[in-house]
C-alpha cells in the first residue's frame, strides 16, 4: 500500500536517495530541505524533474527542523495538498568533527537544534494528524556512533544519543495510539552522502590548538573509517534508502524497532539485542509492558 511520506534533510545524501528509492516504490513523497528557491535549488528542481520523467509522485517542499513555524507550515501544506501524512523520515543533520573540549556551548547547542531537537518540531507538526487517525509511522534515522561512540566526533554521538533516546521515549507513547516507530541505525559512510565534506569545526581555535599532538589522528579520521570496510563491499548509503523502502512495504505492527545497516561490522545489533531485553524487562516490571508494541488493528 503506498503511502503519503515526509523525508527532512532530504537536498543531498540518505534523505535524497530515501526520497528517490520511496518515490520509485510508488509512495507519495514530499522531499524536504531549507531554502528550495536558493541554496538548494538546483537539489530541488533534479527531484522535481526526475519525478515528471520517470511518473513518481515526487514532490518538494520547503522545511527547516530549526523552525516550528516551518514544520508546521511542511505539514499544513501535505495535509491540504495529499489529504493525510503516513509516514516521517526523520534524517535531517549535521557532522561535527574535532576535540571535545575546543566546541564552545554554542556549537553544541547549534548541533542538538539540528540533530535532535529538530525531530521534536517535526514530530509536534505530524503527530496530531496522525493520532486523530490512530496510525502512522516515524522512522528516526539515528546512527550505529551512539552505540560504538567513535572518537573525535564528541557533539554528533552526544546529540545522536539524544534524538535516539527522544525516538524511544516517545515511542512508548503513540505506540498506545497506533502509531509504528522504527530506528534505522547506519553505520559510517564516507562516500555518497556530505556528511564528511561539510563537517564543521571546533569553533574555539585555541583550544583546538592545545591537542595539536592529536591532530595526526584527526586527520586520518575519515581513511581509518573507510579501513573498516571489507575490500568487496560496496559501502554506499543507498543501502540506507532501500532498507526503509523495505521497512516501509511491511505491513503495520510487524516492522522492526531497530535495524542495523552497517558495512564496518562494528556488532551493534548484538549491543541492540541486549538492551532491548533489559529494556523491556525493566519495564514490563513497571507495569507498562502494553506501551511496548504498537497497537493495531491486529491487535
Amino acid at each position: 500500500m503506498s503511502a503519503v511520506v515526509l523525508i527532512t534533510g532530504a537536498a543531498t545524501g540518505i534523505g535524497n536517495l530515501t526520497a528517490r528509492a520511496l518515490a520509485a516504490a510508488g509512495h507519495t513523497v514530499y522531499a524536504s530541505m531549507r531554502n528550495i528557491e536558493g541554496r538548494n535549488s538546483v537539489h530541488a528542481t533534479e527531484l522535481l524533474e526526475l519525478g515528471r520523467r520517470e511518473g513518481y509522485d515526487l514532490r518538494v517542499v520547503e522545511l527547516d527542523v530549526q523552525s516550528q513555524d516551518s514544520a508546521d507550515a511542511a505539514v499544513a501544506t501535505i495535509l491540504r495538498d495529499a489529504g493525510r501524512l503516513d509516514t516521517v523520515v526523520h534524517n535531517a543533520g549535521h557532522l561535527y568533527l574535532g576535540y571535545a573540549e575546543a566546541f564552545t556551548a554554542e556549537d553544541i547547542q547549534h548541533l542538538f537544534d539540528v540533530n535532535a531537537i529538530g525531530i521534536q518540531r517535526v514530530n509536534r507538526a505530524a503527530l496530531p494528524s496522525m493520532r486523530e487517525r490512530r496510525s502512522g509511522t516515524l522512522i528516526y534515522v539515528g546512527s550505529t556512533t551512539s552505540v560504538v561512540v567513535p572518537p573525535f566526533l564528541g557533539p554528533y554521538v552526544a546529540s545522536k544519543f539524544a534524538a535516539d533516546a527522544l525516538a524511544q521515549v516517545t515511542a512508548y507513547e503513540v505506540n498506545h495510539l497506533g502509531i509504528e516507530t522504527t530506528i534505522v541505525m547506519p553505520g559510517p559512510f564516507t562516500r555518497g552522502t556530505e556528511h564528511f565534506p561539510n563537517a564543521s569545526r571546533a569553533g574555539d581555535e585555541g583550544r583546538t590548538r592545545a591537542y595539536a599532538e592529536l591532530d595526526p589522528l584527526l586527520e586520518r579520521n575519515e581513511a581509518a573509517t573507510e579501513s573498516l570496510f571489507p575490500p568487496d563491499v560496496d559501502a554506499h548509503p543507498r543501502a540506507v534508502a532501500e532498507e526503509i523502502t523495505r521497512i516501509l512495504a511491511l505491513p503495520a505492527g510487524t516492522r522492526p524497532f531497530r535495524s542495523v545497516v552497517d558495512f564496518s561490522n562494528a556488532g551493534v545489533e548484538k549491543v541492540n539485542e541486549l538492551a532491548r531485553e533489559v529494556q523491556e524487562e525493566f519495564v514490563n516490571r513497571m507495569g507498562f509492558g502494553e506501551l511496548l508494541r504498537v497497537k493495531t488493528g491486529r491487535n
